[in-house]
Formats: C-alpha cells, structure tokens, sequence
C-alpha cells in the first residue's frame, strides 16, 4: 500500500507540472520566446529521449530541434500533452543567457538594482543564476576569462521556470513581467557582472596567476 501511494502522488506531482510547464510554454511561444521540450528528471536520470538517460541536465527531446524553432504556439502546446517535459529556450535565436555562480548572481543583481535596471533572472537549483539578455556580442575578455561565467548563445539552451531538476526547481530571481518583458542588451548585463567583479571588499572570484 505505502508503494501504491508513493506512485500516486509521484504521478499527481507530474501531471501537476506538466499543466503548469505546458502553460509557461504556450505563454512564451506566443511572445515568440524560441521554446522547446527538453528531458525531465526521474529517479536519479533524466528521461524523454532515448541515449540521454545518464546526461546531467536537460536536453532537447527532439534531435531535430533547431530546426523546429520558431513553430507557433499551438504546435507547441502539443508538445506537452504527454510527459512533464522540462521547459528551454534556445539561445542564440534574439537571446542569450550570462550564466554565473549564485555569488556574483547576487552581486550583479544588486548592481543593477541600484541603477534601477531590473532584468530577468533564473536561478537553477544547482547554484547557477542566468541573466537574459538580447543577442548580441561576446563576453568581454575579463568575463570571459573568469570561469565562474559562461555565455549561452548559438546552437544552446537554457532551462526555463518552472521546470523540475532532481533537487528543486527553477525559478525566477526577476521575472520578466518586472521588466515589462523588455530583455536588456547584453552590454548592460556584462558592465553590471564587471563592477559586481571589482566590488571591493568582497572575496576575489578570479585567481590571476603571478610570476
């Protein structure tokens, strides 16, 4: 009996999250947010595509997703009728993502809030925050060189809220209704990281080596 429960609300659980998730993707499709299907985590795996069981995240369900891009809100819907499938958005395609550790996250969100700058965030269970920005340039070399942050662009996704991981699920640090759903330049996301960067009094995150 105490199985049989454990079954129930495991599929209650999932059905409740694939609503939500179809939802959220209907929702953004509309606005023309490049979403699609990706797996979604099952007793320590992630499953909905065969070969990627043992990945470390989500991945596309479908191996052709690129070119899948750009279907209209209700295809997509159709999407989501069978399985929780966790929710991403390609980026490369008019957005990109800034992703960096949880401590510069807040940092950087604290720079742009005393400018008055709102900008959608997501926050992963995983310690990783991601700062949307429109597509555009690539990291300055001090970003890039910092191995705390790492642009998401072409031929990459993210995972969108609210999408489940094995321990927790993502969500919004700023949702984009704050911002009016205006998505920043990727220049004003980059200054905000390198003053949040060279804030002085806080622990270094790049170690420079010295000779």
């Amino acid at each position: 009996m105490p199985e049989m429960l454990g079954t129930v609300r495991s599929d209650n659980w999932r059905r409740a999250f694939r609503v939500e998730l179809r939802a959220e993707a209907i929702g953004l499709a509309f606005r023309g947010w490049p979403v699609l299907p990706g797996t979604y985590p099952v007793a320590g795996h992630w499953a909905g595509r065969d070969g990627s069981e043992d990945t470390t995240g989500p991945v596309p369900v479908h191996a052709d997703w690129q070119e899948r891009l750009g279907t209209k809100a209700e295809q997509v819907a159709t999407w989501w009728t069978g399985q929780p499938y966790s929710l991403l958005l390609a980026t490369g395609r008019g957005y990109d993502a800034i992703e960096v550790g949880d401590e510069l996250g807040r940092r950087a969100a604290g720079v742009l809030r005393s400018v008055g700058l709102p900008v959608p965030i997501i926050a992963t269970p995983e310690h990783r925050w991601f700062f949307l920005t429109r597509t555009g340039s690539a990291l300055t070399p001090e970003l890039a060189a910092n191995p705390d942050v790492a642009l998401r662009g072409e031929g990459d996704w993210i995972t969108l809220p609210p999408s489940p991981f094995q321990h927790g699920v993502v969500h919004w640090r700023v949702k984009p209704e704050v911002c009016g759903w205006q998505i920043p330049t990727t220049e004003t996301v980059q200054d905000a990281l390198l003053d949040a960067v060279r804030e002085p009094g806080t622990r270094p995150l790049v170690t420079t080596a010295r000779d």
